[in-house]
């Protein structure tokens, strides 16, 4: 007859907390923060569209690309504070409800995104003209990773919302009292 020991090993917790979540939603953040700093400072590299043709040093600039950096390194604290012990400090429909509507509006807006390519391609739009050559612009396919991008924080951050929020289970299942 055999035994089974269930102890964890020390340091070790027997049903670790899933933070996957969380993490990956920080990670897309800080993905998106990171360019929008390097064309505030006017490297250009995977802008989608022509970064010449952009505005530069003026206040829609700083707005655009350091107000937008700066929000999503706080959206990426927002994201480990779903999921990491010090943001259990913070009250849990405090931080949920936010980083759940933020969810939705990302999701819905990279979502939209694609299904605006999609109706493009299948030649059930026109675009405008105003728009015709910045879609048709080689820099314009980095919008199907910058989208991407939103839809992977998006749905990220919303799973780790749901599992922050009282009575939501560990696999995101509300449970009943």
């Amino acid at each position: 007859m055999t035994t089974v020991n269930e102890t964890p090993l020390p340091g070790r917790q027997a049903d670790p907390p899933r933070t996957w979540p969380g993490c990956t939603a920080a990670v897309a953040a800080l993905g998106y923060a990171a360019p929008h700093f390097w064309w505030g400072a006017g490297i250009g590299a995977m802008f989608p569209g022509d970064f010449a043709g952009a505005p530069q040093g003026n206040l829609e600039a700083a707005i655009g690309y350091w107000g937008m950096g700066a929000v999503a390194v706080f959206g990426a604290v927002l994201s480990l504070a779903l999921v990491r012990p010090w943001g259990r400090r913070i009250p849990a429909l405090l931080i949920a409800v936010p980083a759940g509507i933020a969810a939705c509006g990302m999701t819905l807006w990279g979502f939209t995104y694609f299904a605006m390519q999609y109706l493009l391609a299948a030649d059930r739009v026109v675009s405008s003209p105003a728009f015709a050559a910045k879609d048709a612009h080689p820099q314009a396919a980095w919008g199907l990773f910058w989208y991407g991008l939103f839809l992977l924080w998006g749905i990220t951050l919303g799973i780790a919302a749901w599992r922050r929020l009282p009575g939501a289970g560990v696999g995101g299942a509300r449970t009943r009292s």
